[in-house]
Parts: C-alpha cells; sequence; structure tokens
C-alpha cells in the first residue's frame, strides 16, 4: 500500500481540498499579471490565432473556435467556454474587446441575450495582436496540453499593461479578484513614467492614472483620497454614477454605471411609482437604440418639479449610482496569487515585459548569429563555386567531402546543399557581404541592449509609445466631484416656486407660476368663468370647498399648468352628486381662513387642519341649509378685521379676534340677516373679505367703483352680529370687492 493509500480520511480530504483550492486559483479564476488573463482567456486567444483569425482575416463561426478551443486546450463546457468568448468580444463589458464579433453577441441591456455560438461569427480584434506578435519569436515558455498531444503557451507575451486596461474578475477558493479596467493612455503614461522614475510614489502615479476607466460612460464620483486609498491597499470600491440632460423639461439618462441595465433601472423605478414612493413621474420610458445604447426618458409630472433633487433620490434608490468593488489580486511572476497596489501590478509587469524584451532580443540574437554562421559557409562556397558543384555531383557523401575539403561545419554544409545548383551558381559575394555586414550591425545593437538597462527601457518606452499611438483613445468615465446622493420625502423633491391656484365656476382648476398674474385674465372654457384664486407656493396644498361645507385637497405641484385650461377638480377627489365648488384656499402651517356660508355664519380655521387625503374630503362648514362662500385667507388674526356684505347693502367690519378658532362647525353668526328673509332669499350674506389696520376697500358695483378709505371704514366697525350700515347710495348692489393696501 502507497503512503497516499494509507492517508487517514481526514488528511486526504483536506490534501484534496487545497488541490482543487490551488487549481482553481491558478487554472480558472485570477488573471496571470504578465499577459492579464485567465487560462480560459488565453486559450481562445490563441485557438483562434492558430486558426489564422486575425483582425484582418475573414469571420468564422464561433461554434468552429469553441470546438478547436475544448478540444484542443480547454476540456470543460462549451457553454462556458463560449460565454468566455462573448465576453472578451462585447463592447461594454471589456474595455478593450480583444474579439471581433458579428451576430448577435448581447446587448447592453441584457450582456447574456447573445445568439447561439452556430450563428454568430468572430475573429480576433486588432488589439489582441500585442498579445500575440511576439509569440514565436522565443517569448514564452510551453506546456503539454490536457492531453499531451500539443503544446500551449503558458503566458502571451504582452506588450501592454493588459491586466490593468481590460481588468479581470473571478471567483476562486478563499480569494476573489475584481480589476478594474483602465485606460490605455493613462497606464502607457504610468508605465514610462515608472521606467524612467522606479521610486516615483503611488499619489504620482495617480496623476497619470487619476482613477479606472470603464467601457461605459458613467462618471466616477470617489474622492481623490478615497482613490488613492484604493490604490495603496489594492482593495477598496468605486462609486459610479449615471449621466444625464434634461431635454424639453424632460429627463435623459444617457449612461449607466458598469454592468447596469437599462431593464434593471426601468424595474426599480417603476417599483417606486407602483408602489406610490414617488408620484411626481409621469412617463417613464426606454428608447435605447442602435445609435443611442442608453437612453432612458423621465417625465416629470410638471416643469415645477426639482429634476435635480429627482436625480438625487433615483441616484440613492437606484442602480443609477453604484459601487464597484476593487481587489488587485493577480498570480504574480513567481506564480503565487497576491493582491498588488498600484505601483507594484505596474513594477511586476515592468520585469515581466523586461524578461519578455531580453528573450526576443536572445531570440534574435541567437538566429542572428546562427545566420551569419551560415553565411560564412556561403561566402566559402562562392569563393569555390565550381568545386563545390562538382562535388555535389560526383560525390555519394557530399556533406562529408563539403566539411573535410572547405573546413565547414555541419551546419553550413547543410545550408549549402540545400541551396538548389541552378541557385548555387546564381550566388553574389556582394549579396553576401551585405547581408552579413546589416546582421554583424543588427548583432552588435542587440548585445548592447542586452547589457545596457538603460538601453532595454528606453526599447521597451520606444514600444510603448508605438502602442499608445496604435490602439489609444480618450477616457471613457469622467471623474467629477459630486454631493452624496439622497432619498427624500416627496415633498422634498418638490419646487418651492410661487404659483397662484385659479378655480372655476364649473370646477376646472390650474396652477399658474408666480403671484403677480390676474386669474380673470385667464381663458375659460366656453359658458365657464373665473370663481377663486389662491397665492401659494408650489411645494403646499390647495385646499378646496364644495358647496356641502366639505374640504378637499390637492398638491399644488399635481396640478395641470395655467397655459391649459386646466383639469376638472371632479377628477382627482370624490364629491358629493350634485355639488359644486365655493372657493379655494391655501398657505403654510401658521396660516388661517375663513368659513361662511350665505346665512351669515362662520368661523376661523387653520388652513393645515382642513387638509386631508381622503379622496372624498372631510366636513369642515355646518351649512344646514345655506351655502358656503369662497374661504378668505387670514395670515393673522391680531390687527385684522373681516368685512362682510349682504345682499341688502349693508356691510359690517368685525375684529377677526370675534370669531373662534374651530376645525369644523357652523361657527358663530358674523352679520345678522333675518330668518325670514333668508328662507325667502330676500337677503343673503353675498362677499366677505379679511382686511387688516390701514388696508383701503375698494367697491365694484357694475362698471363704477368707490374707495372707501381705512378712516371711513371704522363708520362699519361694529359688534359680531350686527345688521351694519349701509353701504353709499348707487354702491349697494356690490360686484365685487378688493383689499387695496397702503405702501
Amino acid at each position: 500500500m502507497s503512503k497516499e493509500e494509507s492517508l487517514p480520511i481526514g488528511g486526504y480530504a483536506e490534501k484534496a481540498y487545497l488541490e482543487y483550492s490551488m487549481y482553481v486559483i491558478l487554472d480558472r479564476a485570477l488573471p496571470f499579471i504578465g499577459d492579464g488573463l485567465k487560462p480560459v482567456q488565453r486559450r481562445i486567444i490563441y485557438a483562434m490565432s492558430e486558426l489564422g483569425l486575425k483582425s484582418s482575416a475573414k469571420f468564422k463561426k464561433s461554434a468552429r473556435t469553441v470546438g478547436d478551443v475544448i478540444g484542443k486546450f480547454h476540456p470543460h463546457g462549451d457553454g462556458a467556454a463560449y460565454e468566455a468568448m462573448v465576453l472578451m468580444a462585447q463592447e461594454f463589458s471589456t474595455r478593450y474587446p480583444l474579439i471581433e464579433g458579428q451576430g448577435n453577441f448581447g446587448s447592453l441591456d441584457d450582456p447574456k441575450s447573445f445568439a447561439a455560438m452556430r450563428y454568430t461569427e468572430c475573429r480576433l480584434s486588432s488589439y489582441s495582436q500585442n498579445l500575440l506578435t511576439e509569440i514565436s519569436q522565443g517569448t514564452v515558455d510551453w506546456m503539454p496540453n490536457f492531453d499531451g498531444t500539443l503544446i500551449e503557451p503558458k503566458f502571451l507575451p504582452s506588450r501592454l499593461p493588459n491586466v490593468l486596461m481590460n481588468g479581470a474578475s473571478g471567483i476562486a477558493v478563499g480569494m476573489a479578484t475584481d480589476i478594474p479596467p483602465h485606460n490605455l493612455r493613462d497606464v502607457v503614461n504610468a508605465t514610462t513614467a515608472l521606467l524612467d522614475s522606479p521610486k516615483l510614489s503611488i499619489k504620482e502615479l495617480m496623476s497619470f492614472i487619476p482613477s479606472p476607466d470603464f467601457p461605459t460612460k458613467a462618471e466616477i464620483i470617489s474622492t481623490h483620497d478615497e482613490l488613492e486609498e484604493m490604490y495603496t491597499t489594492g482593495r477598496g470600491s468605486i462609486k459610479l454614477r449615471a449621466t444625464y440632460e434634461i431635454e424639453n423639461g424632460e429627463i435623459v439618462i444617457n449612461s449607466l454605471p458598469y454592468q447596469v441595465s437599462s431593464s434593471k433601472i426601468l424595474e426599480q423605478i417603476a417599483s417606486q411609482i407602483d408602489s406610490k414612493k414617488i408620484s411626481m413621474i409621469e412617463d417613464l420610458r426606454d428608447e435605447s437604440d442602435e445609435s443611442n445604447p442608453v437612453r432612458i426618458i423621465v417625465v416629470p409630472r410638471s416643469n415645477r418639479i426639482d429634476k435635480t433633487a429627482l436625480m438625487s433620490h433615483l441616484f440613492a434608490t437606484t442602480e443609477l449610482q453604484k459601487n464597484v468593488r476593487v481587489n488587485l489580486n493577480a498570480i504574480g511572476l513567481n506564480g503565487k496569487p497576491r493582491v498588488f497596489d498600484l505601483k507594484s501590478i505596474l513594477k511586476e509587469w515592468i520585469k515581466f515585459r523586461s524578461e519578455t524584451v531580453k528573450r526576443r532580443l536572445q531570440h534574435r540574437l541567437d538566429w542572428v548569429n546562427d545566420r551569419l554562421h551560415i553565411l560564412d559557409g556561403l561566402l566559402k562556397a562562392y569563393l569555390n563555386l565550381d568545386e563545390v558543384i562538382k562535388i555535389i555531383r560526383t560525390h555519394d557523401e557530399p556533406k562529408k567531402a563539403l566539411m573535410k575539403k572547405f573546413k565547414l561545419t555541419e551546419i553550413q554544409a547543410n545550408a549549402i546543399l540545400d541551396i538548389r545548383l541552378r541557385q548555387l551558381a546564381k550566388l553574389e559575394e556582394e549579396a553576401i557581404l551585405l547581408e552579413k555586414n546589416e546582421l554583424s550591425t543588427e548583432a552588435k545593437e542587440i548585445e548592447k541592449i542586452l547589457k545596457s538597462t538603460s538601453r532595454l527601457k528606453t526599447l521597451i518606452k520606444k514600444e510603448l509609445k508605438e502602442d499608445l499611438d496604435e490602439y489609444g483613445d480618450d477616457r471613457n468615465s469622467n471623474l467629477v466631484e459630486a454631493e452624496d446622493a439622497k432619498a427624500f420625502d416627496e415633498k422634498d423633491l418638490i419646487s418651492n416656486d410661487p404659483m397662484t391656484v385659479v378655480l372655476s365656476k364649473r370646477g376646472w382648476i390650474r396652477a399658474a407660476k408666480g403671484h403677480e398674474i390676474d386669474p380673470q385674465s385667464l381663458q375659460y372654457r366656453e359658458g365657464d368663468e373665473y370663481l377663486s384664486s389662491a397665492t401659494a407656493r408650489n411645494s403646499q396644498n390647495a385646499v378646496i370647498i364644495d358647496s356641502f361645507g366639505k374640504a378637499f385637497t390637492l398638491p399644488i405641484h399635481k396640478l395641470p399648468s395655467a397655459r391649459g385650461q386646466g383639469d376638472p377638480v371632479s377628477s382627482s377627489i370624490n364629491s358629493q352628486s350634485g355639488s359644486t365648488f365655493a372657493g379655494v384656499v391655501a398657505g403654510t402651517e401658521e396660516d388661517y381662513c375663513v368659513l361662511t356660508a350665505n346665512n351669515g355664519y362662520g368661523f376661523i380655521a387653520k388652513i393645515e387642519e382642513l387638509q386631508t387625503k381622503n379622496k372624498s374630503g372631510k366636513t369642515a362648514l355646518n351649512t344646514k341649509g345655506a351655502i358656503p362662500l369662497g374661504p378668505e385667507k387670514l395670515t393673522s388674526i391680531e390687527d385684522s378685521y373681516i368685512a362682510a356684505i349682504t345682499e341688502e347693502g349693508k356691510m359690517l367690519l368685525i375684529e377677526a379676534n370675534d370669531l373662534p378658532v374651530l376645525a369644523k362647525g357652523r361657527g358663530n353668526k358674523i352679520i345678522n340677516i333675518d330668518k325670514k328673509k333668508f328662507e325667502a332669499k330676500e337677503n343673503r350674506l353675498i362677499f366677505l373679505k379679511t382686511l387688516y389696520k390701514g388696508d383701503n376697500l375698494k367697491i365694484y358695483s357694475g362698471k363704477q367703483s368707490y374707495m372707501i378709505k381705512s378712516k371711513d371704514l371704522e363708520n362699519f366697525v361694529g359688534s359680531r352680529g350686527r345688521k351694519g350700515n349701509f353701504l353709499p347710495k348707487g354702491y349697494r348692489r356690490v360686484d365685487k370687492l378688493e383689499v387695496i393696501s397702503e405702501e
């Protein structure tokens, strides 16, 4: 029995688990720092290069590539291999795609909606050539494939720090990697700077690499300190935020965070609308297409909605703002996984690149020296051409004869014999010497580079510059400073603009921006006219009193614009059949209003206490057969008066303090109206106005008007419940009252 066979079950399980863990870490999940690829990605690229699928080649079926990958190098499921290939082709998933796809390779909205491999075609991208151009130049180590019938590269000789530019993500046993993508220009400039100044700090390197750069154009809102800590420790997170524009009053979201789909965002916003967490969005639609990969339209209910605050709320409650985890974990040159910081990952790659370039130069130098050796033999053959031809034609073993006669090596002799006699006869000394001189010069230059660290660095920088010119592009992810997103209450999302609420006699309501508007000058439907108005703020509520004395509440920001003729109040409330509307009032928590009926009774109520969320309203004024008048706003009870005018042309001014403050009820008698005359419809309360000390009262009767100065109004002041005094002759049939404040 072998030693392994005699292990206890616990020890065997531990050993098997550790072996599996290392297999997952090294052969599946983590990228190699040299080429930035995981084994399956490396095998796909190599298999495609062996199939001749360069960027200039014709597209071939993806199924053929996948078949070669799993049949020759990667004995796993075809689905996993195909998905890995698709991810390398998706421009929204990979910053610098390694594969160019033709057909349905998924969409930003649904990356996994790609077609089956039998329908799609692929070839290598031009960028992938930086991984492959030097593979045949002695730059890589080779190993047997899974069944030992072929060999495959252990890594690819990447000319660029692909591990940073395309990043990587993967989950191993006990560890994971999340390397974000970066901009090629940023990375190359940082690498060049580090080659020139190896003592550069991470902070100094961040002047070249300020942040990652994702395939999508969402903004990075992480602070500089957060990014510096991430690059210093190799761990952290990046805050990404969608970008948007305002077009014709609509919010147009035109980019999303990395790996966030439009459908997910639409679902998250719609869920809040359905659950009534936000009600200021009227419409939500997706207009994304090929020319606009992301175009999500959010339509606010009105222009009075604070769009910046609304987007801040959506950033806080949806994946329009997303944290992307960062873990710079990769397999180092020693074959072990390690979490790198920004400087160490660049230094490690520079070591890799330096060794790769050395191997390439040495491989070339060996070839040049071999060629020079052959040229020496060819030169001897040229100088003795006739004799060489004779030996080849006459001797049974010409190789031995040539080696003995002209003191040639076996390699030189084979080179001569490999040339056809016709070509051998055409050998020219000048051509041989010219090639020899060129190769000798090249050999000397290579030797100089191999012996000089500075020359080697110069060559690496030169090649980096060439690739930068070939593949460099602008950043996608702008780094911006932004305030933290906050989820607000609905009221916080509403602007506080001054508004005028206008109610018509037939119950159509609307809101105009500003307090200077003349509501009676607005256009009304045929047969309709102005009834009542209230000045307020967009964030406040309007209270409407109906003919049954009920109070209804409508948020002002939800009211239609006064540019139109409004909407019927009945469409937003459940009013009693046959009811009409008396008026509208609005104000702050500290404001009051006077509620009255045409029988002369009334009281003062806090506007806040009249408000209700119930669509059926709440009882406010007990009319007892009377009809309510429009509510009159009262900002202060002190030093204020209430002017009541009856149908007989009498007016009474009482101090506001004489009326009780109630939540609901009939109130007290403001002005005395004879009960019999009221029932006979001979006398009623027709007007009521609130005014303050020093105010004047203008009375309109037909086309004429009369101003009662504040000092003259004292003649009408009396106790609550009196009949009042007659107005001047000619003005006892009152059509309109207007309070004029003295400035």
